[in-house]
């Protein structure tokens, strides 16, 4: 097997090399967001410039405009390991989850490893996976099997902490649809059957669910469509609703219960309720203790602090769907001061600080060292497989 340290001297001199031009790319990409499913020009730019690395590029891909496959040399090797790459913005605050610098972290460390294919006998592949904050297209790769031939997959995130095994939650986010009657609301309501009325009674009904739910539950929820008029009883109204929970199983018998909010709902307001998925759901993230301790060491070899792990989870990730096909890892890197969270215009305004810069050359070392500490050890690879197979 190949020699780490020595693997580890040219990771670093070819994230030296691409560093400036990530930089690059990153800030064009945070000056220039485009929202999920809408990644024509990020994607454009991405496949472009890994083109003129040598990468032949499949883009589209997995029937998907936005997304690509970057594959460098002949893709004959034993292992295979799939860079998973993000772009996708957010309406109106633009890149307040960072995938802007997560994306380029991912391109540049996938530069800096692609040349020594041979020496860790592993095809490593550049996934353009877009449309991550509304259908998670991850999960459609997944449930695809775009990732059945891989033996692992790797992407950072970008963070207030420094974390190397976030707790990420099962995810189901549905359209609750409630029909009544339209009346004039002064002057004969009493011939309406009021729909926001039906969607209110849901609310509270899951306000009251949630004390009789485990504490890593999350629920939460908009109106989509309230109505006409305020002199009109509304007829139609809609609420998106996301219910989240650690287990996937535990999370399909709460959804159950969510439901029961909307039909008492519907029947004390003698409504129709409907629902429908408004995005493909998201599973927990499948931890991996042996991957989980060579980025421990990584980011120890690196000087990076790993931070305790918060008592309140991550989010959602349809990484989590990859993880249950190959063994997955989704570490975080600390971007930004800790009172600034995700999704917020602050956030956002982190993504092009001098700070963010050094995150990207710190974040692509991560992701080509935990390739390279894996796969150039082989009783790692089939530990990291051992974990996985575990429930």
């Amino acid at each position: 097997m190949a020699d780490y340290e020595k693997l580890k001297s040219i990771i670093e001199k070819k994230i030296e090399e691409y560093h400036k031009e990530l930089i690059s790319l990153n800030d064009d990409i945070a000056d220039h967001p485009e929202i999920s499913g809408e990644e024509y020009e990020t994607s454009r730019k991405i496949v472009k410039l890994l083109e003129s690395k040598g990468y032949n590029v499949e883009y589209p891909f997995a029937g998907l405009e936005t997304a690509f496959k970057g594959v460098y040399g002949d893709n004959s090797h034993k292992h295979k390991v799939a860079i998973l790459t993000e772009y996708d913005a957010l309406p109106e605050i633009g890149h307040a989850c960072g995938h802007c610098l997560s994306g380029s972290i991912s391109i540049l460390g996938g530069l800096a490893v692609k040349d020594l294919q041979d020496e860790l006998d592993t095809d490593i592949h550049i996934i353009g996976t877009p449309v991550e904050e509304t259908d998670g297209a991850k999960c459609a790769m997944a449930s695809d099997g775009v990732f059945d031939e891989y033996d692992m997959a790797i992407m950072i995130h970008m963070y207030n902490k420094n974390l190397v095994d976030p707790t990420f939650l099962a995810l189901d986010s549905y359209m609750y649809e409630f029909r009544g009657q339209a009346a004039h609301a002064s002057d004969s309501p009493w011939n309406g059957r009021n729909a926001f009325n039906a969607a209110q009674l849901m609310f509270h009904g899951i306000d009251m669910l949630r004390q009789h739910s485990k504490p890593d539950v999350r629920m939460h929820g908009i109106i989509r469509n309230g109505g006409e008029a305020p002199n009109i009883v509304p007829e139609y109204v809609s609420a998106e609703v996301y219910v989240r929970a650690l287990d996937r199983e535990y999370l399909n018998g709460l959804v159950s219960r969510v439901d029961d909010c909307a039909r008492g709902a519907a029947i004390a307001t003698q409504t129709e309720w409907s629902k429908y998925n408004t995005a493909a759901p998201y599973d927990n993230l499948k931890s991996n203790p042996t991957g989980e301790q060579a980025l421990r060491e990584v980011y120890g070899e690196l000087g990076l602090k790993i931070d305790p792990k918060p008592e309140v989870p991550f989010g959602s990730s349809d990484a989590g769907n990859v993880s249950y096909v190959c063994p997955t890892f989704h570490p975080t890197l600390k971007v930004v001061d800790d009172d600034v969270v995700v999704h917020t215009r602050k956030f956002a305004e982190g993504m092009k600080t001098d700070r963010a810069h050094n995150a990207l050359a710190d974040g692509g070392k991560i992701i080509a060292l935990q390739i390279a500490k894996i796969f150039s050890d082989e009783n790692r690879i089939k530990a990291m497989k051992e974990d996985f197979e575990r429930k």
